[in-house]
């Protein structure tokens, strides 16, 4: 057996422990962790948040910059990795079938690699702890906490392998880091005039 073989057959055998340990309080936590608008209450607060840290023009410029961090871990997710690699969603892959829990019947789009939400996530994990400048200091690791609850809740819910969601989550937090860096620079340009 190749490595890439063995990579992905531990992938395999990871998703089907994960989907596999389920249970009807899950089912409905896992789907709630999992919907965008579960969080709109929480990106409130990262705007109050932000204007908290730094003032009404570094709100009004994180706009544009979370416009531009959003489009890249989620259009990015999808045109670089999901298009590219096609690799089928669990819940479509042939050697799966009824071995997966779906909740809902929801499955998702044909292709998995990369998860769109930990990408999505992991960045505005990664953007707010550079925003808060470690205060206080377990802003970070709830901040990642969340974004990894979020992530898991897709591979239980059977929409992605652990691997989707591992690159998912790097390639978020690498948008993340940039997007935070860029509204570091610009907000420093903007202050010096």
């Amino acid at each position: 057996m190749s490595w890439t073989d063995a990579i992905l057959a531990a992938d395999r055998a990871a998703f089907l422990a994960v989907n596999g340990a389920h249970g009807e309080a899950a089912d409905v936590w896992m789907t709630f962790l999992s919907e965008p608008l579960f969080w709109v209450p929480l990106y409130v607060l990262f705007l109050v948040l932000i204007k908290w840290r730094w003032g009404w023009r570094g709100l009004w410029l994180t706009v544009p910059v979370v416009a531009i961090m959003i489009l890249c871990s989620d259009t990015g997710s999808v045109v670089l990795f999901k298009n590219t690699v096609q690799r089928l969603r669990p819940c479509h892959a042939p050697d799966l079938q009824g071995l997966v829990h779906l909740v809902n019947n929801h499955c998702g789009g044909k292709y998995g690699f990369i998860s769109s939400h930990a990408s999505n996530h992991f960045a505005m994990a990664v953007f707010m702890a550079g925003m808060l400048g470690g205060r206080p200091r377990w802003a970070a690791p709830l901040l990642l906490f969340w974004a990894a609850l979020v992530a898991y809740s897709r591979i239980y819910l059977g929409a992605h392998y652990p691997g989707d969601v591992l690159a998912g989550a790097l390639y978020g937090s690498l948008i993340g880091g940039l997007a935070f860096v860029l509204f570091r620079n610009i907000h420093q340009m903007v202050s010096e005039r």
